[in-house]
């Protein structure tokens, strides 16, 4: 079994999940997994854990991510993106870059956002993109979430704006161009979404499914802090006499292998939150 993690550069019109299921045939196992769902029409960096890395996504989905891709003013949908049904439309023909760059600051920094119905987050037990389907919309309750940097450039098209957008985890982009068209007293939505980097790994790491290349689990883990010690000093999960403020990678002395990640536990000492066997 190979444990490691794959760069992916999703294509347009796949699921995060069928790239998954073609991982598992080009590595020929069944144990992987993603970080960081992506939309079928979105493209970019999809990232893939392969076997025993599969337990360290959910330290990489916490990661800050990085978009690119256009808002269309004047025109909404039902799934705030290219791919939904036009819902209603906008009069905003006398829209200039001087009137959108006045609500940017909106936007920027900790902000509060929506879920839109096409998400995976689940109310009641049921995702939303399955309510969705069924024709049923359902209150949604708005949740915190940081953007770091926004700009919006001109383009040919005076109701279409590129966007850029280094946000946290769980910040939707279609969400956001919506509230941007509300903003400016109409309405939008987001086409061309492409995610262009997941903390350190970004598209010119990422390549399509024939020409992927592993990168180990110490590697995984390189937007974390680390540190090194003996093998045996954490073996079978021992807690650790060691002050730590987040989690952070435990690389073997001997060779830097990944032996697991620890997380605060209490003051001056540290817990496995995940434990890898040695290789």
């Amino acid at each position: 079994m190979i444990d490691g993690l794959v760069v992916v550069d999703k294509a347009a019109g796949w699921t995060s999940h069928d790239v998954v299921a073609k991982c598992r045939g080009v590595f020929g196992q069944k144990r992987v997994g993603h970080s960081g769902t992506l939309d079928p029409d979105a493209t970019g960096v999809l990232l893939v854990g392969l076997g025993r890395a599969t337990r360290l996504l959910r330290f990489l989905t916490d990661l800050p991510k990085s978009y690119v891709g256009e808002v269309v003013f004047g025109t909404e949908t039902s799934t705030l993106d290219a791919a939904g049904e036009v819902t209603a439309t906008h009069d905003m023909a006398g829209l200039d870059p001087f009137q959108v760059a006045a609500v940017l600051s909106r936007f920027t920094g900790p902000i509060e956002q929506v879920p839109p119905m096409v998400s995976a987050v689940k109310v009641g037990g049921r995702r939303l993109h399955e309510l969705a389907r069924e024709g049923i919309e359902v209150p949604r309750q708005a949740r915190p979430v940081t953007v770091h940097r926004l700009a919006v450039e001109p383009t040919a098209d005076p109701l279409v704006y590129g966007i850029e957008v280094d946000c946290s985890s769980g910040t939707y982009i279609r969400t956001l161009a919506a509230d941007l068209g509300h903003a400016l007293g109409g309405g939008a939505h987001l086409r061309g979404l492409r995610r262009t980097a997941i903390g350190s790994f970004t598209l010119d790491q990422a390549a399509w499914l024939d020409d992927l290349r592993v990168l180990g689990p110490a590697e995984a883990m390189r937007d974390y802090p680390s540190i090194t010690v003996e093998e045996e000093s954490v073996k079978d999960g021992r807690i650790l006499d060691v002050d730590l403020a987040g989690p952070t990678a435990v690389l073997a002395a001997s060779d830097g292998r990944l032996l697991a990640v620890y997380e605060p536990h209490g003051p001056g000492r540290s817990k496995p939150a995940v434990v890898l066997a040695p290789a």
